[in-house]
Protein backbone atom coordinates (compact mmCIF):
# COMPACT_ATOMS: atom_id res chain seq x y z
CA UNK A 1 0.00 0.00 0.00
CA UNK A 2 2.68 2.27 1.17
CA UNK A 3 4.69 1.97 -2.06
CA UNK A 4 1.29 2.51 -4.38
CA UNK A 5 1.11 6.29 -2.66
CA UNK A 6 4.91 6.61 -3.33
CA UNK A 7 4.54 6.25 -7.30
CA UNK A 8 1.42 7.71 -7.01
CA UNK A 9 2.91 10.59 -5.12
CA UNK A 10 6.28 10.84 -7.25
CA UNK A 11 3.54 10.45 -10.92
CA UNK A 12 2.02 13.72 -9.09
CA UNK A 13 5.57 15.59 -8.80
CA UNK A 14 6.67 14.66 -12.42
CA UNK A 15 3.12 15.63 -13.54
CA UNK A 16 3.13 19.01 -11.46
CA UNK A 17 7.01 19.70 -12.59
CA UNK A 18 6.23 18.90 -16.39
CA UNK A 19 3.05 21.75 -15.99
CA UNK A 20 5.39 23.94 -14.46
CA UNK A 21 7.94 23.65 -17.24
CA UNK A 22 6.15 24.08 -20.08
CA UNK A 23 4.43 27.22 -18.76
CA UNK A 24 8.28 28.41 -18.98
CA UNK A 25 8.94 26.80 -22.28
CA UNK A 26 9.21 30.00 -24.47
CA UNK A 27 11.98 32.54 -24.00
CA UNK A 28 11.23 36.40 -24.69
CA UNK A 29 9.77 36.99 -28.49
CA UNK A 30 9.63 39.51 -31.04
CA UNK A 31 7.21 38.94 -33.31
CA UNK A 32 5.63 40.55 -36.18
CA UNK A 33 1.91 39.62 -37.83
CA UNK A 34 1.51 40.75 -41.36
CA UNK A 35 -2.26 41.81 -42.68
CA UNK A 36 -2.90 42.91 -46.17
CA UNK A 37 -5.87 40.78 -47.20
CA UNK A 38 -9.76 42.29 -46.39
CA UNK A 39 -11.36 38.64 -45.36
CA UNK A 40 -13.39 39.34 -42.16
CA UNK A 41 -13.14 35.67 -41.17
CA UNK A 42 -9.35 35.71 -42.00
CA UNK A 43 -8.83 38.81 -39.96
CA UNK A 44 -10.62 37.45 -36.86
CA UNK A 45 -8.63 34.24 -36.91
CA UNK A 46 -5.23 35.86 -37.47
CA UNK A 47 -6.48 37.88 -34.20
CA UNK A 48 -7.63 34.33 -32.65
CA UNK A 49 -3.71 33.60 -33.18
CA UNK A 50 -2.15 36.29 -32.08
CA UNK A 51 -4.16 35.78 -28.33
CA UNK A 52 -3.18 32.08 -28.45
CA UNK A 53 0.24 33.58 -28.87
CA UNK A 54 -0.23 35.66 -25.45
CA UNK A 55 -1.58 32.89 -23.97
CA UNK A 56 0.93 30.48 -24.76
CA UNK A 57 4.25 32.96 -24.38
CA UNK A 58 3.03 35.57 -22.07
CA UNK A 59 2.39 39.13 -23.04
CA UNK A 60 5.34 40.07 -20.65
CA UNK A 61 7.39 37.66 -23.10
CA UNK A 62 6.33 39.09 -26.39
CA UNK A 63 6.64 42.25 -27.90
CA UNK A 64 3.95 41.71 -31.26
CA UNK A 65 3.44 44.01 -33.61
CA UNK A 66 0.74 43.70 -36.73
CA UNK A 67 1.32 45.47 -39.42
CA UNK A 68 -1.32 46.37 -41.73
CA UNK A 69 -1.52 47.39 -45.49
CA UNK A 70 -3.32 47.92 -48.75
CA UNK A 71 -6.47 45.93 -48.28
CA UNK A 72 -5.39 44.87 -44.38
CA UNK A 73 -6.37 48.02 -43.25
CA UNK A 74 -9.88 47.02 -43.56
CA UNK A 75 -9.40 45.51 -39.98
CA UNK A 76 -9.84 48.39 -38.55
CA UNK A 77 -11.59 50.80 -40.82
CA UNK A 78 -15.22 51.45 -39.67
CA UNK A 79 -18.24 49.74 -41.58
CA UNK A 80 -19.47 53.58 -42.42
CA UNK A 81 -16.41 54.42 -43.73
CA UNK A 82 -17.44 52.25 -46.71
CA UNK A 83 -19.34 55.03 -48.24
CA UNK A 84 -16.49 57.59 -48.28
CA UNK A 85 -13.62 55.57 -48.90
CA UNK A 86 -14.68 53.31 -52.53
CA UNK A 87 -11.33 51.55 -52.25
CA UNK A 88 -12.20 48.76 -49.84
CA UNK A 89 -14.64 45.96 -50.68
CA UNK A 90 -14.42 45.21 -46.77
CA UNK A 91 -14.83 47.19 -43.39
CA UNK A 92 -13.92 44.82 -40.50
CA UNK A 93 -13.80 46.94 -37.35
CA UNK A 94 -17.47 45.91 -36.01
CA UNK A 95 -18.01 45.51 -32.21
CA UNK A 96 -16.67 42.48 -31.80
CA UNK A 97 -13.41 43.27 -33.66
CA UNK A 98 -13.17 46.50 -31.95
CA UNK A 99 -13.28 44.93 -28.45
CA UNK A 100 -10.81 42.13 -30.33
CA UNK A 101 -8.56 44.71 -30.62
CA UNK A 102 -8.87 46.52 -27.64
CA UNK A 103 -8.18 43.10 -25.90
CA UNK A 104 -5.00 42.68 -27.68
CA UNK A 105 -3.89 46.60 -27.04
CA UNK A 106 -4.18 46.04 -23.63
CA UNK A 107 -2.42 43.28 -23.70
CA UNK A 108 0.90 45.57 -25.47
CA UNK A 109 0.18 44.33 -29.04
CA UNK A 110 1.07 47.46 -31.17
CA UNK A 111 -0.96 47.64 -34.51
CA UNK A 112 0.64 49.93 -37.31
CA UNK A 113 -1.11 51.04 -40.39
CA UNK A 114 0.99 52.21 -44.03
CA UNK A 115 0.74 55.50 -44.63
CA UNK A 116 1.23 55.14 -48.21
CA UNK A 117 -2.09 52.90 -47.96
CA UNK A 118 -3.92 55.66 -46.19
CA UNK A 119 -2.70 58.39 -48.79
CA UNK A 120 -3.60 55.99 -52.23
CA UNK A 121 -7.08 55.05 -50.83
CA UNK A 122 -8.16 58.59 -49.60
CA UNK A 123 -8.28 57.01 -45.81
CA UNK A 124 -8.63 59.45 -43.34
CA UNK A 125 -7.52 57.60 -40.20
CA UNK A 126 -8.98 60.20 -37.60
CA UNK A 127 -12.36 59.57 -39.46
CA UNK A 128 -12.24 55.61 -40.62
CA UNK A 129 -10.23 54.25 -38.91
CA UNK A 130 -10.97 52.66 -35.39
CA UNK A 131 -8.77 53.37 -32.16
CA UNK A 132 -5.95 54.51 -34.44
CA UNK A 133 -3.43 57.38 -33.28
CA UNK A 134 -1.07 59.03 -35.36
CA UNK A 135 1.65 57.46 -33.96
CA UNK A 136 0.34 53.68 -35.37
CA UNK A 137 0.89 54.94 -39.02
CA UNK A 138 4.37 54.17 -40.26
CA UNK A 139 5.60 55.43 -43.51
CA UNK A 140 5.47 51.96 -45.69
CA UNK A 141 3.97 49.19 -44.38
CA UNK A 142 6.39 47.01 -46.52
CA UNK A 143 8.87 48.79 -45.45
CA UNK A 144 8.19 48.03 -41.58
CA UNK A 145 8.35 44.72 -42.04
CA UNK A 146 11.33 44.20 -43.37
CA UNK A 147 12.87 46.72 -40.71
CA UNK A 148 11.61 44.77 -38.06
CA UNK A 149 13.07 41.33 -39.63
CA UNK A 150 15.88 43.08 -39.38
CA UNK A 151 15.47 43.97 -36.22
CA UNK A 152 14.99 40.52 -35.04
CA UNK A 153 11.31 40.07 -35.46
CA UNK A 154 9.95 36.80 -36.67
CA UNK A 155 7.75 37.33 -39.41
CA UNK A 156 4.48 35.41 -39.62
CA UNK A 157 1.40 36.06 -41.91
CA UNK A 158 -1.42 34.04 -40.26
Amino acid sequence: MIGKLMIAGLVGLMTLSGAVSAGSAYDKQKVVYHINYDDPRQQAGAMRNIQNHINAVGKENLDLRVVMHGNGVSLVMYPDALDSVKKFKHANATEQMKATIDGLKDQGVAFNICANTLKGRGVNYEDHLYNVDKSDIVPSGVAELAHLQAEGFTYLKP
